[in-house]
């Protein structure tokens, strides 16, 4: 494969153009048109400290369509106890460093870095990226954050201090984006924990041919902590 390199111009080569990793190009910046760009055309950025910015086209792609997600009738009884309140948008910059400094396995440092905290900060701050909060008497415990763009959401990471915080986190995102009729949810990469919930596979043309008409669509309201309505 021929490495794409990209320069200032705002513009990313065919996605089917990635290598069998899904790498599809490398450099540029995170500037705000960018990662709009890439998003609208199923790419995102990911890479280490003290790296080129990489960017990403896998394929398969992970897809958890909102009507498919997955509960557990165990993960429906602690929903239900009333131990954990979850909100949106109300502690975005909390959330994402969080799932920078969370440990996951097989994962020796992360690639929430300090400039891609800055870029999706920026995001959050026009409307363009939300956060899913789960707390247990007043403590941040869990949560996620990602893209939405028309009526797609890009899930970008998530974390939980306790057992279940996350996928509450994600069912509190799930039941938001199912009253909004958003098509999917982007997963990025398969893991044995959204596999569970109900993502699946989906192969690229199929993915970025559902992502180009759910981007179209009028967006939801910026600010998701106010109420559906």
């Amino acid at each position: 494969m021929n490495i794409h390199f990209l320069d200032q111009n705002l513009a990313f080569p065919d996605p089917s153009l990635a290598n069998e990793n899904g790498l599809l190009a490398v450099g540029g910046d995170l500037r705000v048109e960018r990662l709009l760009l890439a998003y609208e055309h199923g790419i995102f950025p990911w890479y280490s400290e003290g790296e080129p910015i990489l960017w990403f086209s896998p394929d398969p792609r992970l897809v958890l369509l909102p009507t498919e997600l997955k509960i557990s009738k165990s993960l429906a009884r602690r929903r239900r106890s009333g131990q954990f309140v979850t909100r949106l948008d109300t502690a975005f910059g909390e959330v994402i460093r969080r799932c920078a400094s969370i440990k996951r396995d097989h994962q020796p440092g992360t690639w929430i870095n300090e400039d891609m905290i800055t870029a999706y900060e920026r995001l959050h701050e026009i409307g363009r990226a939300h956060s899913v909060e789960t707390y247990h008497e007043g403590q941040l415990i869990g949560g996620l954050y990602g893209v939405s763009l028309g009526r797609a959401f890009f899930g970008e990471s998530m974390f939980h201090e306790v057992a279940d915080a996350s996928k509450i986190a994600l069912w509190a995102l799930v039941e938001r984006l199912k009253a909004w009729n958003f098509d999917l949810i982007d997963c990025q990469m398969a893991t044995p924990h959204l596999t569970s919930l109900g993502a699946k596979e989906m192969r690229r043309p199929e993915f970025l041919d559902r992502v180009r008409k759910s981007v179209a669509k009028d967006p939801p309201p910026d600010d998701w902590s106010l109420p559906t309505t």
